[in-house]
């Protein structure tokens, strides 16, 4: 059986996309193939994005911010979108594919009072790490589950 690709979109491909595309292929990279996207990337991945990966022990150096038309004809089985925009401007993909929509949100712009910058980060990557890390954990039982049928 093929492995399921996954396409995680938020609209500049540069925070919450990419901390989901890391902790998703690290928990789960032997049941997904991982790519994420935008539909206005910036270009770039945030050097703070990086940089909370990092402290949990996941190398994103590697990352690159790209649009979401590359991935039209990549046989995408499902679709994720972090933030309000991409669910709004995300594509028909060709096929069968299964979308969510889980927002988060969007750390450099929504620090709370006496938070860094980099606080902000931790506290989105931590509530992302969840989610993501909850979904795996559910594909795989579920997985399991079908497989002793």
């Amino acid at each position: 059986m093929d492995i399921t690709r996954v396409l995680i979109l938020c609209t500049g491909n540069s925070c919450r996309s990419q901390i989901a595309e890391g902790i998703l292929r690290a928990c789960a990279g032997d049941l997904f193939e991982v790519f994420s996207a935008g539909s206005k990337p910036r270009g770039e991945v945030h050097p703070l994005a990086l940089k909370v990966l990092k402290e949990i022990g996941i190398d994103a150096s590697d990352h690159t911010s790209d649009h979401l038309d590359m991935y039209l004809d990549k046989g995408i089985h499902t679709v994720i979108t972090v933030c309000g925009n991409a669910d709004q401007a995300c594509p028909s993909f060709p096929g069968m594919i299964t979308r969510y929509h889980w927002g988060f949100e969007d750390p450099p712009h929504v620090k709370h009072d006496g938070e860094s910058e980099l606080e902000a980060f931790r506290r989105i990557r931590d509530e992302i790490k969840l989610v993501f890390e909850a979904y795996a954990a559910g594909y795989r039982e579920a997985k399991l589950l079908l497989k002793n049928l």
